[in-house]
């Protein structure tokens, strides 16, 4: 079910699904995803839990309400959250699951080690704790500064075909259901876009890997076995905390949960055993 609330000067959408006496899952999806970035898992996920999910700022229908330069700050991983956390509190919810992919996955760690008392278990999809050298991080936001600016020069269509060319999507690409994915992108904001990419890019985005270490929030990442950037990054994130797990998927790059649905609804529900 399609949902809106105000929020903050802004105007969330977001998605219900399954029923609400059932255990709450919150889905956080990654950069040029919506509220719809999950639906496959979710179709099977929504009967034993009720899942939540939302259109993060600058993406899908959610709206700023009012102008202000000084909204572009709840754009910031910071700024997020406690969106977020807000967000929460006015569905009532006070605590409940949480699955992150990619940005979201970024996100939803930072969720967990700064709001934990909100979180029961937390399941984090290729994924990372951020960029712990200083130049990376620097050398990292004059990239994602300079495909903002594309996104808000170029057509939509044209920088998608690009973005996906990069190594890391080569499995996804020959995906039957790609082209239906490229498809909900482009109902994106590319300008919407700029600004998240800009506010919220990894560059930007303090490092996480020491708080990680003390992470007492029961945490599963899940990678796609093709996609061994990020096995190495998550193998490192694993050896850092008794409270964490790792599921490598097979036959999966990136973006699990759309190459493997089942295979990831499976891994959320063992995780979070129900």
């Amino acid at each position: 079910m399609d949902l809106q609330l105000e929020l903050n000067n802004y105007r969330l959408n977001y998605v219900l699904e399954g029923n609400h006496e059932n255990p709450p899952i919150l889905f956080l999806h990654g950069f040029m995803g919506d509220r719809n970035e999950f639906k496959n898992a979710i179709a099977q996920l929504s009967t034993h839990f009720y899942c939540i999910s939302l259109d993060l700022l600058g993406h899908g229908q959610t709206i700023a309400i009012a102008q202000s330069e000084d909204l572009d700050a709840n754009y910031t991983i910071q700024g997020t959250a406690n969106l977020i956390i807000n967000f929460l509190e006015i569905l009532q919810i006070k605590r409940c699951f949480l699955v992150g992919y990619s940005m979201g996955g970024r996100l939803a760690l930072y969720l967990i080690l700064f709001f934990p008392q909100y979180f029961h278990k937390v399941v984090l999809e290729s994924a990372s704790a951020g960029l712990d050298n200083a130049k990376d991080r620097s050398d990292r936001l004059l990239k994602d500064q300079q495909l903002a600016t594309e996104l808000e020069t170029v057509d939509l269509e044209l920088f998608l075909e690009n973005w996906y060319q990069q190594p890391v999507f080569a499995n996804l690409r020959s995906h039957p259901n790609f082209p239906e994915m490229i498809i909900q992108r482009l109902k994106n904001s590319p300008l919407k876009l700029a600004k998240s990419l800009r506010n919220l890019s990894l560059g930007m985005q303090p490092s996480l890997w020491n708080q990680l270490s003390t992470n007492a929030t029961p945490l599963l990442l899940i990678v796609g076995e093709l996609d061994a950037k990020f096995v190495q990054i998550n193998q490192q994130m694993q050896q850092l905390n008794k409270f964490i797990e790792l599921e490598i998927i097979p036959k999966s790059g990136h973006n699990v949960h759309f190459e493997q649905p089942e295979m990831f609804a499976k891994a959320v529900t063992r995780f979070f055993k129900i």
